[in-house]
This record gives structure tokens, C-alpha cells and sequence, in this order.
């Protein structure tokens, strides 16, 4: 498993931690994700062999928020 941290812009309530939480955990290779709405930021373990970290982003990206892979 790997672990990495997403930055994510545009959430301003819980209803938005609801939405990034529900669209990370429905991709493979995700066992937990932790969302921080006052940081904009989701912590995401992950299996490495099944997904990345820009494919993570980008389900996030979906849904209508900005996200990128933090540094």
C-alpha cells in the first residue's frame, strides 16, 4: 500500500468532504480515505499496483472540484 495527499480547491462544506470521500473510495485500489475540508486536502491509501495518485485526482476532477497530487 502507498499513501498520498491530494490538494483539492472549490470545497466549502461537509456535503463537498461527502462528494471527494464517495468518489475516491469508488475507484479500485483505494482502502481509506480521509478528507480535511479546513486544509483542502484528502489523505488517500492506496494500492499502487492498481491505481495513481493522477488517476485519484482526476476522479476528484470529475465531480467538479480542482485537484492535484501534493509535493
Amino acid at each position: 500500500m502507498a499513501t498520498t495527499t491530494l490538494n483539492i480547491e472549490g470545497m466549502s462544506c461537509g456535503g463537498c468532504v461527502n462528494s471527494v470521500t464517495k468518489a475516491l473510495q469508488a475507484e479500485a485500489g483505494v482502502s481509506k480515505v480521509e478528507v480535511i475540508l479546513e486544509q483542502g486536502l484528502a489523505k488517500v491509501d492506496y494500492d499502487p499496483a492498481v491505481t495513481q495518485p493522477e488517476q485519484l485526482a482526476d476522479a476528484v476532477t470529475d465531480i467538479g472540484f480542482d485537484a492535484s497530487c501534493a509535493v
